[in-house]
């Protein structure tokens, strides 16, 4: 059976992150892709110009025209702007139920735009993040989550996660790339226990969207796969690839997106 995905998030003018990513990521793994989008960007490989977002009504009903109709597998939430619009998904996601939902807290984009307003943060933290299966933060976005300096280390990486994981989430995938090095370490903390996944950091610019789509590629993968811990070592080595390849992409005149489809073209 092919996996259906849907992507809640906002769209990338410039391909590389974002609606785009996802969609790219469901293709590139298997899935047949959905979506449902919470704000338009106007972006290129060098910065974010402008966002535009569109009423939660107009939201809910994206989610309530996919949910009644098509069945969902799997859920990745990507950028989703405001307290408003966070409220608007958390209560399509209450009422529909899917059964495996992956909250990539998106709050900053790679040229340090903001995201999400600040007064969303708390709603993501209190009505979203209880109703995620797996959350995928990166240091500075745990740091912002929990309201505590970000992590140094992998010791204070993990004790940030097992946080996370008492606030309700179903489990965490800390991301270590802020941390630096020549590995990329991350580390997965659920009930069960904690453990890491490391890999050779990839030297190149071309990352945009690295964040959307890992979690996308959770998303995609977590439906065939026998556990979570095969979903994430599959993914993080399918998106090392990724970026591996990113150079040959050529896009743009900044930092550029990985290549999704490197096993293709």
């Amino acid at each position: 059976m092919i996996p259906h995905a849907l992507t809640i998030a906002g769209s990338d003018s410039g391909g590389g992150a974002g609606i785009q990513a996802d969609l790219k990521t469901f293709s590139a793994l298997g899935a047949y892709g959905l979506s449902v989008i919470t704000a338009l960007t106007a972006q290129n490989t060098r910065g974010v110009q402008a966002v535009h977002t569109p009423p939660p009504e107009f939201v809910r009903a994206q989610c309530d025209a996919v949910f009644e109709d098509i069945r969902v597998d799997a859920v990745k939430l990507g950028m989703l702007a405001n307290a408003d619009i966070i409220r608007a998904v958390a209560a399509a996601l209450a009422e529909w139920a899917p059964p495996f939902v992956v909250l990539d807290p998106v709050m900053i984009a790679k040229g340090g735009h903001p995201l999400l307003q600040q007064d969303a943060t708390v709603a993501m933290r209190d009505e979203l993040l209880p109703r995620a299966s797996l959350i995928t933060p990166n240091l500075p976005e745990a740091a912002a989550l929990l309201g505590v300096a970000e992590a140094q280390n992998e010791d204070e990486m993990v004790r940030q996660g097992e946080k996370l994981l008492a606030l309700g989430a179903g489990a965490v995938l800390m991301k270590g790339g802020h941390l630096g090095g020549e590995t990329s370490p991350d580390w997965l903390i659920t009930s069960d226990g904690v453990q890491q996944f490391d890999a050779p950091r990839i030297v190149t610019r071309h990352t945009h969207g690295t964040g959307c789509t890992l979690s996308a590629a959770l998303a995609a993968l977590r439906p065939p796969q026998p556990d979570l811990v095969a979903t994430v070592s599959t993914a993080k080595t399918w998106l090392n690839a990724a970026l591996a390849q990113a150079d040959r992409l050529e896009v743009g005149h900044g930092i550029g997106p990985v290549h999704h489809f490197h096993a293709w073209w």
